[in-house]
């Protein structure tokens, strides 16, 4: 059966705003917010009457990047929560906001000010990613995993910064690192195991000559053994991962 004139016009109209979308986040990302709707339509290689009959202006389009962007970190929380153990479930998804939004400002600005935006989108999308992040954090202090004075606000603005940190160091790796340290110190002091983050980390670490001292997918201090081809990943997991992005690579 084949489809319908008026369903393959829905189906067009949405791959023209998923474009459009795509486009926008990384016209946004690359240039800043001040780009023109006529320079992201040659951008997406389409019409500026196709982005104004979804965007009637830039303010909704600025919005509704922003928005869609924010609520993806909301599905990833709600990952975090349902695979992992409180603790790594609130560090491992703070990692992955410094990580995705090192490169997106703009998205860490809506989260932390205050703007007078036109539409109840971005607030609503921002009210979505505080309760997920509330929820990572009470159960984190159930299970006794963080600081008990940490509040959900802290934490916004922690990632805010950790981004910037990690964006603006030159070797991302050590960025990373110091974003870690960073994190360590919202850890019960009780807590006396050195933490294992699950970050994404692309960047390999290139260390001495005897062999890495770190992970090189998560960053985790490696044992290293008295004999034997030094380590490179910390378990089958991290070795999992890499292999994996070879693979995509």
């Amino acid at each position: 059966m084949t489809a319908s004139p008026a369903g393959a016009g829905r189906a067009d109209a949405r791959h023209n705003r998923e474009i459009v979308l795509r486009t926008a986040a990384r016209v946004f990302a690359e240039e800043g917010l001040e780009v023109s709707l006529s320079r992201i339509a040659r951008r997406a290689d389409v019409g500026a009457g196709t982005v104004y009959r979804h965007f009637p202006s830039k303010e909704i389009l600025v919005e509704t990047v922003l928005a869609e962007q924010i609520e993806g970190l909301v599905r990833a929380a709600d990952r975090w929560r349902t695979r992992a153990t409180p603790g790594d479930a609130l560090f491992g998804f703070l990692l992955e906001v410094i990580e995705t939004s090192a490169g997106r400002h703009n998205a860490c600005d809506a989260l932390t000010t205050d703007r007078d935006w036109p539409h109840a989108v971005l607030d609503a999308a921002k009210r979505h990613f505080d309760e997920a992040l509330d929820v990572l954090l009470r159960n984190a202090e159930r299970a006794g995993a963080i600081r008990a004075d940490v509040r959900t606000e802290d934490l916004v603005a922690l990632a805010s910064g950790g981004a910037a940190l990690y964006s603006a160091h030159r070797n991302r790796a050590r960025g990373m690192r110091f974003v870690r340290l960073l994190l360590d110190g919202l850890r019960a002091p009780a807590v006396t195991e050195a933490a294992r983050f699950r970050d994404n980390h692309p960047h390999p670490r290139h260390e001495t000559a005897d062999g890495p001292r770190h992970c090189e997918e998560c960053g985790a201090r490696l044992r290293i053994r008295a004999s034997g081809r030094p380590p490179r990943y910390c378990g089958p997991a991290c070795r999992q991962r890499a292999h994996r992005r070879r693979l995509a690579g």
